[in-house]
């Protein structure tokens, strides 16, 4: 995949707003699985949970070494990305423990799909440090297996999870595309790789399908 000179102003205004929302995006999971996970009704859930914000944490910290290592003001970075991800969060804010599981599987999953499509533009270093920043080692497959225990012996769980997976794709779709195409730098990048929309129209149904996939993984309807 060709990519925007690395020694173009325009790629490095790029590459620090996919750094800072990928960064800022890690570092929201972390806060929101931390204080999930004090509300997981039992000792092993916290614990799993507790692990996935761990995990999170670890990520973003070396999004932010990457960032200082490479000249960009890592809280510059990020900040035009607090207003957006906070309205994301408000309409999406879960009503119970469960349903916030399932934001962090299915939500935090399209969110990472979308910059691994992202990081087909960027050079190979980028690339390899957002690489390990959407490795989450299979630490939210935990995941499936509660949800699915859930649908057990829960019978509006189904319809009830069902319906707010398909949500949760809407908002984090729209949220991508803000990103991707509201964005100048963001649209810059994609524009210097050679997408056009139709392309762009393809990206966003990949990110479809896997979101699908992860629902049936958990039983639910997508």
């Amino acid at each position: 995949m060709e990519h925007m000179s690395t020694e173009d102003p325009a790629y490095t205004a790029a590459v620090a707003d996919l750094l800072g929302v990928l960064a800022y995006g890690e570092l929201t999971a972390f806060i929101r699985m931390a204080v999930d996970s004090d509300l997981a009704p039992t000792l092993a859930l916290k614990s799993s949970m507790a692990g996935l914000a761990h995990t999170e944490y670890v990520q973003y910290s070396q999004l932010i070494e990457h960032m200082g290592s490479r000249g960009i003001d890592a809280e510059a970075a990020m900040a035009p990305f607090v207003t957006p991800f906070a309205a994301y969060h408000e309409r999406t804010k879960p009503r119970d423990w469960i349903e916030g599981l399932v934001k962090a599987f299915v939500g935090d999953g399209i969110a990472k799909d979308f910059y691994r499509e992202m990081s087909a533009f960027v050079d190979d270093e980028t690339r390899g440090v957002m690489g390990l920043a959407l490795d989450d080692e299979g630490q939210a497959d935990f995941v499936v297996g509660v949800v699915r225990d859930t649908l057990k012996t829960d019978r509006t769980a189904a319809g009830r999870l069902s319906l707010w997976g398909r949500r949760l794709l809407g908002e984090a779709l729209s949220q991508a595309q803000a990103v991707a195409v509201e964005r100048d730098a963001m649209s810059a990048l994609l524009v210097g790789g050679g997408v056009d929309l139709a392309e762009v129209g393809q990206m966003f149904a990949r990110l479809t399908e896997n979101h699908q996939k992860r629902m049936a993984l958990m039983g639910l309807t997508p």
